[in-house]
């Protein structure tokens, strides 16, 4: 098979990576790619997101299937643009329609999906400009901290916590009135806050059946002890020890089946993954949010732990028979540990040489923000590298990361000494 990967990041670095593994595979392509991704198949410099640009290359290199990394392309209609092209149509595609992927491309749409659908979820009402003193009113019934959402896509920084009533009140009229977050926080969902412990759970599913992926951890905030900005993610563990057997049935009763009958229920055929934020509030599940794809830097845990051909998974996807397919995972733990670059998620400087990475054993480098510059590597993005190792703990696995961590050098290299610790016992 010849395949088709689009993104540039640690979670398409991972999936090249899975991949080339596959004995059923002849040929792997990654639109634009990276300099880790160029290990695994061939780069191609053509953006996620033109896409004429992947129609000739799908087209001239014989692609049997595609994959697709980020939201934004599918929240664009990328699949749908293949299905309505006569050249493309046959080509199958990993990753909703434009229908589907609203369950990320809108907050309102998810959270009316989750009620009417009877998903746990947080208690919630959506405003807009012209109903700004009722979204002050609502805020108004709600106990602190007060939760605001961008109706749209804001490249993960569209959600706000904040402490008082008063600098809630502040930031709605912002994303309102003054659009803070652009042409997104024209509409804005509140949410009631909920306690508990977050986690993400990931689901591929090919419209019919579906197999849940392992749990994972992330860690948003730039500082540790969860302090500081958030970022697209510092690190990630799995699996994750307050998931257990009986709290993962309850996921799948309570959410994932409810999720899946759903889409079924609006006509929506939905392949792909989804992901599904969730809060653990008392050993009970809810939901704070869904994706239309795998979470990064979730994916450099998640995949790795992924025994079976993870692409005869995705064959499945595509001909629906992902009922048929095997489906094993690594018992064993995996973590990673994110390196950033200085200044990250400010403002940064790009095209910094990298040093060490190729010398580390034993450990998966997977390369986030990077590019090739003849002989040598550069940094090209905020967050930089994902380095992945497994242990029979996660103290073992994450002290393993972090000894590799050390071998890299570029100027500014950043990254948290505290993942995972909060779960250690």
């Amino acid at each position: 098979m010849n395949v088709l990967v689009l993104g540039s990041g640690g979670r398409e670095h991972a999936f090249a990576w899975k991949i080339a593994q596959s004995k059923q595979l002849q040929n792997l392509y990654i639109a634009p790619g990276n300099a880790g991704t160029a290990h695994c198949g061939t780069n191609v410099n053509v953006a996620v997101n033109d896409f004429e640009g992947i129609k000739n290359l799908v087209w001239e290199k014989d692609i049997d299937l595609v994959l697709v990394g980020p939201e934004d392309p599918l929240v664009n209609g990328l699949h749908d643009f293949f299905l309505n092209d006569e050249v493309l149509k046959d080509i199958p595609v990993i990753g909703p329609k434009k229908d589907g992927a609203q369950l990320e491309g809108s907050k309102d749409f998810s959270k009316q999906f989750m009620i009417k659908h009877g998903v746990p979820t947080a208690r919630y009402a959506t405003f807009t400009k012209d109903t700004l003193g009722e979204g002050f009113s609502f805020l108004e019934t709600l106990p602190p901290p007060f939760v605001l959402k961008a109706d749209g896509l804001a490249a993960g920084k569209g959600v706000l916590i904040v402490p008082s009533l008063e600098e809630a009140k502040a930031e709605l009229k912002s994303m309102l009135m003054d659009s803070k977050f652009g042409s997104a926080s024209s509409k804005v969902v509140i949410e009631e806050f909920l306690k508990g412990i977050e986690l993400s759970v990931f689901v591929l599913t090919d419209g019919k059946s579906y197999k849940i992926l392992p749990a994972a951890k992330d860690y948003k905030r730039i500082g540790e002890g969860d302090t500081g900005l958030n970022t697209g993610g510092m690190g990630a563990v799995s699996p994750v020890p307050f998931a257990n057997e009986a709290f993962m049935k309850k996921v799948e009763e309570k959410v994932v089946k409810p999720t899946i009958e759903g889409l079924n229920a609006e006509g929506i055929d939905y392949r792909g993954f989804i992901f599904i934020g969730l809060m653990n509030s008392d050993g009970e599940p809810s939901v704070i949010e869904y994706n239309c794809r795998m979470g990064d830097p979730e994916t450099e845990v998640v995949i790795p732990r992924i025994k079976s051909d993870f692409l005869d998974l995705l064959q499945g996807v595509a001909t629906q028979t992902l009922e048929q397919k095997e489906f094993e995972t690594i018992p064993e733990t995996a973590a990673t540990v994110v390196l950033v670059s200085g200044g990250y998620p400010g403002t940064f400087e790009k095209g910094k040489k990298v040093q060490g990475y190729h010398l580390i054993d034993e450990s998966i480098v997977f390369h986030s923000g990077t590019r090739q510059d003849g002989e040598d590597v550069l940094t090209n993005g905020g967050r930089v590298f994902a380095v992945t190792s497994f242990g029979t703990t996660i103290e073992k696995a994450v002290n393993k990361s972090f000894i590799r961590a050390e071998k890299i050098h570029y100027e500014g290299k950043y990254y948290r000494k505290d993942i995972g610790k909060d779960l250690l016992g």
